[in-house]
């Protein structure tokens, strides 16, 4: 960890002081004030939110679950490290798990579902404008789970934003690159238009292109080859 250790924001407090502690992380994360490797000092975290280590642990347990930290006997919480293998197979589950939930979604996509995934990718196009990073990969997660949304997916569902969840830091490294953030866009417009179409095999096609593009983004990142 830096030497200066992560300062959080002691924001007003939604819902569970253990939620606010688990948000609060995410955005540490996403924001790089936690980097792969790092590890998260508990009693840091905790007097900058203003709040007890216990809601910081449960928070911490949460993120466990989730891929993004691991926990090391003796030793306390990291922020998860992925190397290159681990990221490949990640987005081969995602890619098997994305299709069988997009055909499954796809013909239930009513106009309120549409404006769901129109709104999203507003929103996440409107973050790229303004170099909001953060706001961006929201949208972006807010965009994707949408086109999957449907009841009969419950438990595809969840392994997606399982695996979505274990990558989100470094999916945030590799958006703070321009050029990315405009693929990701362009990327979104040609699955709207996949979805528009009613066409399940362009849509799992758009998909698995945008899916290999980070994916070779992130290769890139990991390799130390593509990060500005």
């Amino acid at each position: 960890m830096a030497s200066g250790g992560v300062v959080l924001q002691a924001r007003a407090r939604p819902g569970t002081t253990a939620q606010h502690a688990v948000d609060e992380l995410r955005r540490a994360l996403i924001e790089g004030r936690l980097a792969p490797g790092e590890r998260v000092r508990q009693e840091e975290i905790a007097a900058s939110l203003g709040i007890s280590v216990a809601p910081v642990r449960e928070a911490l347990a949460i993120l466990e679950q989730e891929g993004q930290v691991t926990y090391r006997a003796r030793r306390g919480y990291f922020v998860t490290e992925l190397d290159v293998a681990d990221l490949r197979e990640i987005y081969e589950l995602r890619a098997i798990l994305e299709e069988r939930a997009a055909r499954h979604a796809l013909p239930l996509v009513d106009e309120e579902a549409m404006d769901r995934i129109l709104l999203a990718a507003k929103d996440c196009a409107d973050a790229v404008e303004n170099e909001d990073v953060a706001a961006e990969l929201e949208a972006n997660r807010r965009f994707h789970l949408a086109l999957l949304d449907s009841p009969s997916q419950t438990h595809a569902l969840r392994l997606v934003r399982l695996l979505w969840d274990s990558t989100e830091t470094y999916r945030a490294m590799y958006y703070n690159a321009a050029d990315a953030r405009r693929a990701a866009v362009d990327a979104h417009d040609r699955i709207v238009a996949a979805v528009r179409a009613a066409d399940p095999d362009l849509l799992v096609k758009e998909l698995d292109r945008h899916r290999g593009e980070a994916l070779t983004r992130l290769e890139a990142v990991l390799s130390g080859s593509g990060a500005e």
